[in-house]
């Protein structure tokens, strides 16, 4: 009953002995002070190491004002650095010839790596193809690195017509600079012009110069423009027609082809076939309407009305004594032919009446004909190395000299701008001269005797413009030479092949724009070539 009334507390459990509490420790001022400040070097050297992390911190976190604050005082010591700098440019008073000497003075950098094999004194062979336009007499046939690299870096600079602005000192930039900046103020008005123009526009801006190069002439092998029926004999004779883009071929195998020409297939036009008449030589009449045929020995020639489709055979000439009708040319006025007969004779021949008009007579055999570009005077090569000038219009003789060192002229043509005249001679000797001196001088000396034919010179031929002289001797393969005429050198890279493709050259020509250039060989084919720097036909 007395339970009932009773009311229990908690167990509570047993504890024991009671620990003892540490004393917190004393406040120390001196030690508190030393270690705030040594955070306070921390953080200083943190502030040193980033400053943009610390710039970033303020800006995030707040302290805007004192930003501002530092970025105005950075800019105004930066315009105050500047403003020294000018100054102390000013108060140096430094001519240009001091600072340049100063400069020459200095001790030259001494180089990152050196190379133990760029100091041997190794010879280069100068007889490479790649390296012979450096060569400047023949005893130069090796030639040490640094010459060679000093001969290379003229060329350059001679080509760029100086030393280009990336490559001067840093005086010499300077001193330049100057000089230029008078002038800059006038054409900056007229660059902003350029560059808004050149902005307004779209199209390729690579240009390409006019002149042709020298050295290495940029050419592509096509299909032989005959390919399409290639002759069965020798050919004699390939021209492209004046005007259309056709080509024509003729052979001993006594046919005359016509050609389309493309680069590609050159699909063939038409073919005529001439009984019994292996065809020496065929050539293009002026207007390119009519093509005349002549034989070996044969008095008789062809006129192929190309028109009509009619071939009409010329037994006899009114007023022609001779045997047979085997060289010719066609006159640049049109409407005539210049005969070369024997004994040095020329009969000046009209289509119209077939009939001589006109004969001329010179010492020796004639070799070669070409007239001058206003076809008023005519220029003939005889055997025996005397080449003759005749007026056409009086037929006189109004010049007359010996060809430079020829013993037996051989071939003779003149170049359609009125500049340039070359002889060809049986050793393979080409002189070339300048026509005005040909027409004026009794013994005129050549601009250049191109010796690169071992062989006697039986064809040569000018391009239209007049920048290329193709040279070529029958008697011998791949014996064809392309001479650059403005600098008189021999183009480098042709014929080049690891196999013939030339053989023996007969007859070469030119498209009317210089475009292609093809040739006619012994093995029946007519080679054809695409000169990439004429974009024209």
């Amino acid at each position: 009953m007395a339970d009932t009334n009773v009311i229990k507390l908690p167990v509570t459990e047993e504890r024991g002995p009671a620990t003892k509490r540490a004393r917190p420790p004393q406040f120390d001022p001196e030690e508190e002070e030393q270690n705030r400040q040594k955070n306070v070097k921390r953080v200083a050297a943190l502030g040193e190491k980033d400053g943009s992390v610390k710039l970033l911190e303020e800006l995030v976190f707040g302290a805007e004002a004192e930003l501002l604050h530092r970025l105005v005082e950075q800019e105004d010591e930066e315009r105050t650095d500047t403003l020294l700098v000018e100054d102390e440019d000013e108060e140096s008073g430094e001519s240009e010839d001091e600072s340049e000497a100063r400069l020459q003075l200095q001790p030259a950098r001494k180089a990152a790596w050196v190379d133990e094999d760029d100091e041997l004194e190794e010879e280069v062979d100068m007889k490479h193809r790649y390296r012979r336009h450096l060569v400047r007499g023949e005893a130069e046939s090796t030639m040490t690195k640094q010459k060679l690299q000093q001969r290379m870096r003229e060329q350059f600079q001679k080509s760029m017509g100086g030393a280009p602005s990336w490559a001067e000192s840093g005086a010499k930039k300077k001193k330049k600079k100057k000089a230029d900046d008078d002038d800059d103020d006038d054409e900056d008005e007229n660059e902003e012009e350029e560059e808004d123009d050149l902005l307004r526009r779209t199209g390729n801006f690579v240009a390409f110069s006019d002149t042709l190069p020298s050295g290495i002439v940029r050419m592509k092998k096509c299909l032989h423009a005959n390919s399409a029926r290639p002759s069965e004999d020798r050919l004699t004779t390939v021209q492209f027609h004046p005007s259309a883009q056709v080509v024509m071929t003729a052979g001993l195998d006594q046919s005359v082809s016509l050609f389309q020409v493309d680069g590609k297939t050159n699909p063939k036009i038409q073919s005529i076939h001439l009984e019994r008449f292996p065809v020496h030589k065929a050539q293009f009449s002026r207007d390119g309407e009519t093509v005349i045929a002549t034989s070996l020995k044969n008095k008789m020639f062809y006129l192929y009305d190309m028109m009509e489709g009619r071939v009409t055979p010329v037994h006899s000439v009114r007023g022609l004594n001779e045997a047979r009708v085997k060289e010719f040319s066609v006159c640049p006025e049109g409407g005539a032919l210049l005969l070369t007969g024997t004994n040095g004779y020329l009969h000046l021949l009209t289509l119209k009446t077939k009939e001589v008009v006109r004969s001329m007579k010179i010492n020796g055999d004639v070799c070669g004909v070409a007239f001058s570009h206003d076809s008023g005077k005519v220029f003939i090569n005889s055997e025996e190395g005397e080449v003759y000038v005749w007026d056409m219009r009086s037929s006189r003789c109004v010049n007359r000299f010996a060809d430079d060192g020829c013993v037996k002229g051989t071939s003779i043509a003149a170049s359609r701008n009125g500049q340039y005249l070359a002889c060809g001679s049986q050793s393979g000797v080409v002189n070339i001269y300048s026509q005005e001196a040909c027409l004026n001088s009794a013994n005129p000396k050549p601009l250049k005797a191109v010796m690169n034919l071992l062989t006697s010179a039986t064809s040569l031929t000018f391009n239209p413009t007049s920048e290329i002289l193709a040279i070529a001797s029958r008697a011998e393969d791949e014996a064809v030479r392309l001479v650059h005429l403005p600098s008189l050198s021999v183009f480098s890279n042709f014929p080049v092949s690891k196999r013939k493709f030339v053989y023996r050259a007969s007859c070469l020509d030119f498209s009317p724009h210089s475009g292609f250039f093809s040739l006619a060989n012994n093995k029946g084919h007519a080679p054809l070539f695409r000169l990439l720097h004429y974009k024209d036909f």
